[in-house]
């Protein structure tokens, strides 16, 4: 458990804060709308949200090797990130919006637990923010923008 207002509970309430903005980028949305394509690219807010829950797995898939000090792989030797969301993101694409949003909120509930029960020394270092920030805060606030304007323009 992370003492109150060490590196770790900062961290999460970081991590919160920006999952909280993405979900607001789309509450009040019909199923309909969050399942129209075009809210980033040719992705529709469920496809955005199913991305981001590949992104909140890959962060748990890999957080371990990173707070062991090793490297995780490299996305290149997959064809590189654009291959691997293109794969992921076609993978998911026949999943219902409800297989989506239960995926979405497991994954992201084993998240908070996995970053809550690392030692304050795991999250204070440079490279598990680092790997927590490109993986889910600021990529959170990435789509959030995006969902955003997207809203904006069609709605």
């Amino acid at each position: 458990m992370l003492p109150t207002d060490s590196p770790g509970e900062r961290l999460l309430d970081r991590l919160e804060k920006a999952w909280r903005e993405l979900g607001d980028s789309y509450v009040g949305l019909s199923e309909t709308e969050l399942t129209r394509p075009g809210a980033a690219g040719n992705w529709s807010v469920k496809d955005v949200i199913a991305h981001v829950t590949t992104w909140e797995e890959e962060a748990l898939k890999h957080l371990p090797t990173v707070i062991s000090g090793r490297r995780p792989p490299r996305y290149a030797s997959e064809g590189g990130i654009d291959a691997f969301n293109a794969r992921t993101a076609e993978r998911k694409a026949g999943l219902s919006l409800d297989a989506v949003l239960e995926q979405r909120d497991d994954t992201h509930r084993r998240l908070v637990e996995f970053v809550r029960s690392l030692p304050s020394a795991g999250v204070a270092s440079p490279r598990v923010v680092r790997r927590l920030r490109l993986d889910t805060f600021g990529h959170y606030t990435l789509h959030a923008e995006a969902i955003r304007a997207w809203r904006a323009h069609n709605l």
